[in-house]
């Protein structure tokens, strides 16, 4: 995947913002709730979190919450919760049978607030990146945290990354865990530790007086305004985890596709993806950003478009023929660019970036 998520580009000051289940029977009531006691290991993943102030208000335990329909959700806080984008009806009435009164994206996608509504949910959007979270914006969290009616559900796409930086970040400013235990959120989460201004982030997390959040603006958006660049990323990355499920699935429909893409065709994702490129190149901030980032979108325009050819090709001219050498040798190009454009823009800490 090609994903760009930075505030600011080496040379440039564009903000582009994060941008970047499955069906199964409801869990047990039992399960289905909040969770703020000391449960069995074979109920339950856990990583033991000490009390180490008597005056701080928080959990006995990091929970992996075992709920069917919210990505990778952890409970941080009796107030807290973390974990990937809810969606679809099962997730949200999952939220609310969940307890969950307010729901905080960090993620670019825009939040589905109508379907929220629907379950007497309140949606908040304040996204961020992957290169850390300004210190602005880590205030607005810890605002948000603190003021708004709990629990709340703090998410981004998947729930691996920027939610559990988001939410240990903002749970260490308002005094609901210890500093000390910031870096252990995210390491429950699965953070990669390649996000280094994440890390960055969760472990220079200190509690905030109150003083301090008092003076913050406390106009919560339900949909944050993105520059173009953000919403392209944020269709980019769609079409990218649709093509991922393509290529799991041998290049051809994937079996347990959303419903609302019945027919999803790898030739026409492919077209897609390159329609995206084409698209970013043509935003006028581009051109002010290193070379370097300009040159990987047109080389991953180039290999969509290669894509696409290889699969209507092979769309073609078989029934069971192997899969061609061209469609991996494409797909992968596309995802060698991303990886690199990850490591040379997107991930790179907020501090570091501005010593340029």
């Amino acid at each position: 995947m090609f994903t760009i998520c930075t505030f600011n580009f080496v040379s440039s000051q564009i903000c582009i913002l994060a941008i970047f289940g499955c069906s199964s029977e409801d869990p047990p009531a039992a399960e289905n709730r909040i969770i703020t006691e000391v449960r069995p290991r074979a109920e339950v993943e856990s990583t033991a979190v000490p009390v180490q102030d008597e005056r701080l208000i928080v959990s006995r335990m990091l929970e992996k919450l075992k709920v069917a329909h919210l990505p990778n959700a952890i409970q941080i806080h009796q107030k807290v919760i973390s974990g990937g984008q809810p969606d679809g009806e099962e997730a949200f009435r999952e939220l609310k049978d969940l307890g969950v009164r307010t729901i905080i994206s960090v993620d670019g996608a825009k939040p589905d607030v109508e379907l929220a509504k629907k379950y007497g949910l309140k949606y908040v959007h304040l996204p961020h990146s992957y290169d850390g979270i300004p210190d602005g914006r880590a205030k607005e969290l810890a605002k948000a945290v603190r003021d708004l009616d709990g629990p709340i559900y703090i998410h981004c796409h998947h729930g691996k990354h920027r939610s559990p930086t988001a939410a240990a970040v903002a749970c260490v400013a308002v005094g609901l865990i210890d500093p000390s235990l910031s870096l252990t959120v995210l390491k429950t989460a699965g953070t990669s530790e390649n996000y280094r201004g994440l890390y960055q982030s969760a472990e220079s997390a200190r509690k905030l007086d109150d003083a301090i959040l008092d003076a913050v603006a406390s106009d919560f958006p339900e949909v944050a305004d993105l520059p173009p660049m953000a919403e392209a990323m944020v269709n980019l990355e769609h079409t990218q985890d649709r093509l991922r499920e393509i290529a799991a699935a041998g290049w051809n429909s994937p079996p347990n596709h959303p419903a609302n893409h019945p027919d999803i065709d790898p030739a026409h994702e492919a077209l897609l993806l390159k329609e995206h490129f084409t698209e970013m190149l043509r935003i006028d901030s581009v051109a002010t950003e290193p070379g370097k980032f300009q040159e990987m979108l047109r080389d991953s325009e180039t290999a969509s478009g290669e894509l696409e050819a290889a699969l209507r090709q092979w769309k073609a001219a078989r029934l069971n023929s192997p899969i061609p050498e061209t469609i991996t040798a494409a797909f992968e190009r596309v995802t060698k660019n991303c990886t690199a454009c990850h490591r040379q823009f997107r991930d790179v800490p907020l501090h570091e970036k501005r010593k340029h």
